[in-house]
């Protein structure tokens, strides 16, 4: 391995990263304490609710959990506008057309098709149907825990159809975001062969330039000065052949 392909670069800041830990930390409260009220009458979820100190005690930490919860995105939806507008950060977790001729691009070159995946930013079009998904399922518990939370205070401004509904919505929302972080999430941070037996950059913000060029190239390219050519290669690691003419002197 060269001594190019050993650097690191940096991906996230310290904040990224603790909110990263707490938001995990909160979800699993989450995900524990409703899943056990939801599905009550099984033995795991009856000897949690009992060690825990009661259905009370239960439901007053998911309560509070959900209220971190919703602090947190509102802080980093705020926060993320914010830096957008009034600081010109890049609006890299938009979606864009691109992201959808990437999916079809990975998917050719999974087939055997194309002869190198796609090439993506900041954040590929994965990552970002992701956070999207986190942001809406995030909204849709906010608000539906609170019309289950306060029910006749609901009823008064909503019809009354309004609170089975958000059970529903609540309960399967619920089931649905954890089901889609065991799977999808934890496959892609844990067991993806990329990242295998762990990817490390939500703990050291760091993650290897081999990866960048494979994962992130027009990244790469812009914080390194280079043309894509430059960054990718011929498609087979090798570097490009320097096509651009030298300059007089």
């Amino acid at each position: 391995m060269n001594k190019e392909s050993q650097e690191y670069i940096r991906r996230f800041g310290v904040g990224r990263i603790a909110e990263h830990h707490v938001n995990a930390i909160v979800f699993a409260l989450l995900v524990i304490t409703g899943l056990s009220q939801r599905f009550h009458e099984y033995g795991p979820s009856q000897w949690l609710i009992l060690t825990l100190g009661g259905i009370d005690v239960v439901r007053l930490i998911h309560r509070i959990s959900g209220l971190t919860f919703t602090l947190l995105m509102a802080v980093h939806i705020v926060s993320a506008s914010a830096g957008v507008i009034l600081k010109k950060w890049p609006a890299s977790m938009i979606i864009a057309v691109k992201d959808f001729h990437d999916a079809i691009d990975n998917m050719k070159y999974y087939f055997g098709i194309a002869k190198h995946p796609a090439r993506c930013d900041r954040y590929d079009y994965k990552q970002k149907f992701e956070y999207w998904g986190v942001i809406a399922g995030g909204a849709i518990m906010a608000m539906t825990g609170l019309i289950l939370w306060y029910p006749t205070t609901a009823v008064r401004l909503l019809p009354g159809e309004f609170i089975p509904a958000a059970k529903a919505l609540h309960s399967n929302e619920g089931l649905l975001a954890f089901l889609v972080i065991i799977t999808w999430h934890i496959y892609n941070a844990v067991f993806s062969p990329e990242v295998f037996p762990l990817d490390t950059a939500i703990f050291t913000g760091k993650i290897s330039r081999e990866r960048m060029v494979h994962e992130h190239p027009v990244e790469l390219a812009r914080l390194e000065g280079k043309s894509l050519d430059e960054i990718v290669g011929n498609g087979h690691g090798k570097p490009a052949p320097q096509t651009r003419p030298s300059t007089p002197g």
